[in-house]
């Protein structure tokens, strides 16, 4: 073989070619990024939109539907999903895979751009390519906590957080953006006035509202005064402490000050949100990872920086930076649990090499194809600008037992023909050379099976990528190590070529096999046995399916359902207070399970808190203590305990959604209290909630105007809106700028504490009289809804359920589809209609595409063996060994499912990466098939009869296939029976693989024999067919 012979006639250049090998691949491990998971571009894009203190059907009509009309009909939109809040609106646009997202992007900025100007007080649309404005993931959440001791409320250091914190986290290499977000209270100009003083001078509100507008400075240009220019600039804005002094109106010759009716301050909004961290009050900060950025490396840097504002800056404050979640404890176990098993596995493997060789040399040369390949696939990685993360780590782990396949083939034949007499040049050059042919083809087919896994654009295809990527390139390198290095390093260092070893083993399991293909009667039925069984035997033992392994956060996380109207004060002192109180021991580290930290906040009508324990072992104790004392029994508040997915960015994390769409706006609430009902009969415990809520529960008043009476009084209904917004939340008048920060100038009354009070309050009116608010408008109390919810421009409910622990999600979406979803379509009426989304609409497509990737594959291989073999009925007779595999993968699975029920209550169902395994299993186990066929043909093409061809094929290819195969599940066993962090997303993955080969170490050697010796008294087909050797 010519890249033999050149190998053989230049080994300096081959040492040369090994060492750089080693020295790039050294460096391209210390610079490969270090993450969880690898990167996935997501075709989405969001837009948010403000408007202070605006109802959701406010924003609903004069906001989010000129924006769904204006986003109508862009290209690559799949799903337009809309939010909308009190004040706030969160457009989600999912494009199809393969979008040009720059161009989206280009496209819906666009759009935004054509809309009507947005009311003065309103804020956005904002579209970015990261909720919050970030571009890639969250590195961590920080709170700042005001310690105990300190007397000043934790919103004072707001400018302390934005001016000094956030910039520096934002500065720091990796990270994209820092983010104050959770539980800051944003600052006003409030101009306070008393109705009561207004009223007795006869000031009307839209009067002051109106003295206070357009008090901005205005630029006059330039003026030219003989030999000099001047600016020319009105000096109209007011500073604060002279606003006192602005005349809103003149009554009997005399003006009427601001000060004579209102005070003007600058202070804090509405308390919306608040936080606390270990029962501190606190502010939560967001920092999100750079795109491409290494996470480990980011997240080192962002702790080492809240390390010197700790010690510094907020030690001088009294305050305290502490983390939320930190997923480098789990990343750092996960991989670290992985690089053991990668050792082991290559341990594992040089140890059953030598069981068989039992020649030290020769093994430890076999052997280095492990580093070779390894390293060289490192250096690919790099060159592509991947990373290093639990999936290529596990590829890696997975290839160490492959990547010594095509070595063991090419020793043991270099071996064989050194034991029959030839020299060591001649058995190097022609033992690779002979099975040269069997070589590329088994090792074409393995990475031709990764080919539509690599190119697939959608999550689940970027996720995969990694592994099928690492798998891939290691394999192909080692053909080539096994025709190179090795024959050069077996010439040098092998000596004892004469030392010929017998196969006793070997012999009597050939003469067993051909005694055993004997008749032909025999041979079909075991023909057919080997073939309609496993494939029966499959179907029927097929685990359940689910969408990405249950890889569980070592956190305890809560969501709170709170009554309806729960306004900040009351959740504070009511939930808030309680949670806190009863944490106190554990936290303290007093009583068992002890707290490392926890958090609880609230933002508009969702509360939320998570525990983290100090020691990792008792997470299961922890979620007992949360959801059995620390959150039990709270009046009037459901609240749920579970443990979060880390695979949350992926089909919502397990969560599965049941969209309700109905015209009937009544059915379609009726139908959504139903399957509340239902969902939380038959899944107790479980986070079931409805989004929105189901029924108007947001408590309201209604303010209707009387037309006549505001007439009377020579106002229009326009003044009288600005005369209630004022009286509520506030008006705005405008902006305020000192030269550091822009803040809303907002007109607001002191307040009132019923609705008796609201009609009384006394309101001047254009006509000079001086009439009760009662007068103008009539107030009723009602219920609204809390937000509301568009999807694809229609109204939805969505129910959303949280995968049960011990539950598959075929398992949830059988019983959903089969007990909840024939009542609620009853409920929704003819143009009702369901739509699943979240992980059980990710699992149908996901689905789809394994079984389209997985008929690829098969086709694949069929084309390359055909052309390889030069023969149809070849390439048949190799693939008719996949079954037998696939029912070992499925059997290993099932037996991995009882004992993990028996022992931990956890699954092991047939999710994604266990579906990758057995497509990874299609390119693996056919390699066995295609020693014996290639070794059967070169027997005939040398003048052998079938029976004596086979015969001499299973002689000759028992032990490297021996070899080669137990190798592999040695390599792999690590990854399958080791538990630990991380090991729940390779474990059903190395169970598919180690199954499916451990069965095509044992069957495929009876039914390839009976099937090639279907034909043995036929006369030998001289040069029909086969894989020539390289000469």
């Amino acid at each position: 073989m010519p890249l033999t012979r050149f190998a053989l006639n230049n080994p300096v250049a081959i040492l040369i070619g090994v060492m750089l090998i080693a020295v790039i691949g050294a460096m391209s491990v210390t610079r490969l990024p270090v993450q969880l998971f690898p990167d996935t571009n997501r075709p989405q894009l969001f837009i948010q939109t403000f408007w202070r203190a605006a109802s959701p059907q406010e924003m609903e009509s004069q906001i989010v539907e000129p924006q769904e009309q204006a986003l109508a009909g862009i290209s690559g939109l799949e799903e337009l999903r809309v939010n909308i809040g009190q004040g706030g609106a969160f457009l989600n646009l999912t494009f199809a895979n393969g979008t040009d997202m720059d161009q989206a992007l280009i496209d819906v900025i666009g759009r935004m751009n054509q809309l009507p100007p947005m009311p003065l007080d309103a804020v956005g649309p904002n579209i970015n390519n990261g909720f919050g404005g970030g571009s890639g993931e969250i590195l961590i959440y920080y709170f700042v906590q005001a310690l105990p001791g300190n007397p000043r409320e934790i919103n004072d250091y707001s400018d302390f957080i934005n001016n000094t914190i956030v910039p520096r986290l934002s500065a720091l290499p990796g990270v994209a953006n820092a983010q104050a977000n959770w539980g800051l209270r944003p600052q006003e100009y409030q101009i306070v006035f008393d109705p009561y003083r207004a009223a007795a001078l006869g000031v009307t509100i839209p009067e002051i509202a109106a003295a206070l507008r357009g008090n901005t400075d205005v630029s006059g240009g330039d003026a030219t005064i003989g030999r000099r220019a001047f600016t020319v600039r009105y000096e109209g804005e007011y500073d604060p402490s002279e606003l006192a002094e602005l005349v809103v109106d003149w009554r009997d010759g005399r003006p009427v000050y601001l000060r004579d009716v209102a005070d003007a301050r600058i202070d804090y909004g509405e308390n919306n949100t608040f936080a606390y961290q270990n029962g501190n009050p606190a502010i939560g900060i967001q920092i999100t990872r750079e795109n491409g950025a290494n996470f480990l490396a980011a997240l080192e840097a962002v702790k080492t920086e809240i390390e010197a504002i700790n010690a510094n800056e907020a030690a001088e404050l009294g305050l305290s930076l502490q983390p939320s979640f930190d997923a480098s404890v789990f990343i750092y176990r996960a991989i670290n649990l992985l690089r053991t098993n990668l050792a082991l596995g290559i341990v594992l493997a040089i140890g059953g090499l030598w069981l068989f060789l039992r020649r030290s040399r020769a093994t430890l040369i076999i052997s280095l194809a492990i580093p070779v390949s390894l390293l060289a696939t490192l250096i690919v990685l790099f060159a592509l600008g991947r990373t290093l993360n639990v999936i290529s780590l596990a590829g890696l782990a997975f290839a160490t037992g492959m990547v010594l396949d095509a070595a063991i083939v090419v020793m043991e034949n270099i071996i064989r023909r050194r034991e029959a007499g030839d020299d060591p040049r001649t058995a190097s050059d022609k033992g690779a050379g002979q099975v040269w042919g069997a070589l590329f083809a088994s090792t074409t087919t393995t990475v031709a099976i990764f080919l539509p896994i690599i190119f697939l654009d959608d999550a689940e295809g970027q996720l995969f990528a990694d592994l099928a990527i690492t798998i891939a390139v290691g394999v192909a390198i080692s053909m080539f190590v096994a025709v190179t290095i090795l024959p050069v390093a077996t010439e040098k260092w092998v000596r004892d070529k004469n030392n010929s070893t017998g196969q006793p083993v070997i012999e009597k399991l050939t003469t067993q096999l051909m005694r055993i293909t004997g008749g032909r009667s025999r041979r079909i039925g075991l023909i057919a046995g080997l073939i309609v069984v496993p494939a029966a035997a499959s179907w029927f033992l097929l685990p359940n399916l689910d969408y990405l392994p249950p890889v569980r956060r070592d956190a305890i996380d809560v969501f709170f359902q709170l009554p309806p109207g729960a306004n900040p004060a009351w959740v504070d002192e009511e939930v808030a207070s309680v949670v806190i109180e009863r944490a106190a021991p554990y936290m303290a580290g007093e009583e068992e399970p002890a707290l490392l930290n926890y958090y609880f906040g609230t933002f508009g009508t969702f509360a939320n808190a998570g525990f983290r324990a100090r020691n990792i072992e008792d997470i299961r104790a922890l979620e007992t203590l949360v959801r059995d004392e620390l959150i039990a029994g709270i009046p009037d508040v459901g609240a749920f305990a579970f443990r979060g997915e880390l695979f949350g960015g992926f089909g919502q994390g397990g969560g599965i959604q049941i969209n309700l769409q109905s015209a009937d706006p009544d059915r379609l609430s009726a139908a959504a209290v139903e399957g509340l009902g239902l969902l939380r009969a038959r899944f107790p415990g479980t986070n079931i909630n409805a989004n929105p809520s189901p029924q108007a529960t947001q408590p309201s008043l209604s303010i209707l105007p009387n037309d006549r009476r505001i007439q009377e009084s020579g106002w229009s209904r326009q003044q009288v809106g600005s005369v209630i917004a004022a009286l509520g939340d506030g008006q705005f008048v405008g902006e305020y700028f000192d030269g550091d920060q822009r803040l809303n100038m907002i007109l607001r009354s002191d307040g009132w504490e019923n609705v008796q009070e609201l009609e009384g309050i006394p309101v001047a009116t254009p006509s000079g009289a001086i009439v009760p608010l009662g007068d103008l408008v009539e107030v009723r109390e009602s219920l609204s809804p809390a937000g509301i919810q568009r999807v694809d421009r229609r109204r939805t409910i969505t129910l959303n359920i949280s995968q049960p622990e011990g539950q598959t999600l075929q398992e949830v979406l059988d019983a959903i589809q089969a007990e909840v979803e024939p009542a609620l379509m009853r409920t929704l009426g003819q143009d009702g209609s369901i739509v699943y989304g979240g992980s059980a609409d990710s699992l149908n497509r996901a689905i789809r595409t394994m079984l389209q990737n997985f008929a690829f594959a098969l086709f694949i291989l069929f084309l390359i063996l055909a052309g390889l073999f030069r023969s149809i009925r070849d390439a048949l007779l190799v693939l008719i060994s996949i079954p037998l595999a696939t029912v070992g993968g499925v059997a290993v699975l099932r037996i991995l499912d009882m004992v993990m029920q028996a022992t931990t209550q956890q699954r092991q169902p047939l999710d994604l990466l266990t579906m990758m395994g057995f497509i990874i299993l299609l390119g693996l186990v056919i390699n066995n098939a295609i020693l014996l066929v290639d070794q059967t043909r070169q027997g005939e093409r040398e003048g052998l009869s079938r029976t004596d061809a086979v015969e001499q094929a299973l002689r000759i290819r028992l032990r490297p296939i021996f070899m080669s195969t137990l190798t592999s599940i040695l390599g792999m066993t690590p990854l399958l029976v080791f538990p630990g962090a991380g090991s729940e997303i390779y474990r059903g993955l190395a169970a598919a693989i180690v199954g499916g080969m451990s069965v095509s170490l044992i069957f495929p050697l009876i039914l390839i024999p009976s099937l090639l010796r279907l034909g043995e008294h036929s006369p030998a087909r001289q040069g029909q067919s086969g894989l020539a050797p390289a000469e």
